[in-house]
């Protein structure tokens, strides 16, 4: 399938923002600067671009605890994301939510959720609404292979099958759930196999080619936007930092990691635009360089922002204090 040419370069610009992105979250979480936990998603920008690129502007996209990729790949602005990881009032939950409760529903993005599996429901129930409303939008669920494993994932895609919901189930497959293997999680080999169960298909595909990733993205999008219902894509990728910013990763081998960054979603992405004549040498370089500075604004943003106000201690909560 061909692509407008000017929207794949932006959205390799895009994958290269989310990668400084949660490059530079690594460094001012071990000097100290953003406190607390968070999960970085370094290595696996193809699903996150790739997908949502799949999408109308009128999707809905619902996240994981791992979403700063999914967030900016729907249109989240870095300085706000930022912001609300350093606790300011200008991020967007006002500095509330932090890493793993964030959302922005006039860009259709759902939210992140530090339950595992906890927005898979949240998601299928987001698209009964879309189905019953007529709307003719889809959602994008995405969820790793552990969520797979909870109760809540295999209630939610059996009511997104039995009701034919506008729904795509898309697991982000990075061989670990923490530090356990997939291989030990699971009795079958491929997580797809699980959409049989439901009478769904199920697809898998090279998690670290946008390409691949956006055009199995769109056919399931389709299938659910003509009323066949939900699609179980299986996305192959693998993380470049650990499970969070404690682990260690002692659980993988060297071998292991220098194989899977030889596939390197970026690294793929340059190869292929440079070897079509879709991008040069000297612009892949500067593309880079605009991410780190648009980073960098991002950090100065939110080191300039306000701290949120005391008297709005019980804004946006269900009770307060009285």
């Amino acid at each position: 399938m061909k692509y407008d040419h000017d929207e794949i370069i932006e959205h390799y610009r895009l994958m290269l923002v989310i990668r400084r992105f949660e490059d530079v979250l690594d460094q001012l979480f071990g000097e100290g600067v953003i406190v607390g936990t968070s999960h970085f998603c370094a290595g696996q920008e193809a699903c996150a671009v790739g997908a949502v690129a799949a999408l109308r502007p009128s999707d809905l996209v619902s996240s994981n605890h791992r979403g700063h990729g999914h967030f900016l790949a729907k249109g989240g602005e870095p300085r706000r994301l930022m912001a609300e990881l350093f606790g300011k009032a200008t991020g967007y939950a006002g500095g509330r939510g932090g890493s793993q409760h964030m959302a922005e529903f006039s860009l259709g993005f759902l939210g992140t959720h530090g339950i595992t599996g906890g927005m898979i429901p949240v998601a299928t129930g987001a698209a009964l609404s879309q189905k019953l409303l007529n709307t003719g939008n889809v959602v994008l669920c995405f969820f790793g292979d552990g969520a797979t494993g909870s109760g809540a994932f295999h209630e939610a895609v059996n009511m997104g099958a039995i009701w034919e919901l506008p729904i795509v189930y898309f697991c982000e497959n990075n061989l670990y759930a923490m530090s356990m293997p997939v291989a030990e999680a699971f009795k079958v080999t491929s997580i797809a196999e699980r959409a049989a169960a439901y009478g769904l298909p199920g697809v898998v595909v090279d998690g670290n080619d946008y390409f691949a990733v956006r055009e199995a993205t769109g056919e399931a999008a389709e299938h659910a936007r003509s009323a066949h219902g939900p699609t179980l894509v299986e996305a192959h990728t693998y993380r470049h930092y650990g499970h969070s910013k404690s682990d260690d990763c002692g659980y993988r081998s060297a071998e292991e990691e220098a194989a899977w960054r030889a596939r390197d979603p970026l690294k793929l992405m340059r190869e292929r635009l440079i070897a079509e004549g879709s991008l040069t040498e000297a612009a892949a370089e500067a593309l880079a360089q605009e991410a780190e500075q648009i980073i960098a604004d991002a950090i100065e943003f939110a080191r300039n922002s306000p701290d949120p106000d005391p008297e709005t201690l019980c804004d946006g909560v269900f009770a307060d204090f009285d």
